[in-house]
């Protein structure tokens, strides 16, 4: 399975929408959807960095590795 994103688990955790945090860490809403479905391919630094800021979480709450 490789890289899970658990972005979504953490917004529920938060009770915030996808929307709110694009709009608080000046990230659009396309890009983070993107990332939150899994279909990314590659995420900066300075956004994993903007996003664990923001949410108040660590990399590793938002990233998980799953063996095949």
């Amino acid at each position: 399975m490789g890289i899970k994103v658990k972005l979504d688990v953490v917004l529920d955790r938060r009770k915030m929408t996808l929307t709110q945090l694009s709009e608080r860490i000046g990230i659009t809403l396309a890009n983070l959807s993107v990332l939150k479905t899994g279909k990314g391919k590659a995420v900066r630094f300075s956004t994993l960095e903007a996003i664990c800021h923001e949410l108040h979480c660590q990399p590793g709450d938002i990233l998980e590795y799953e063996e095949d």
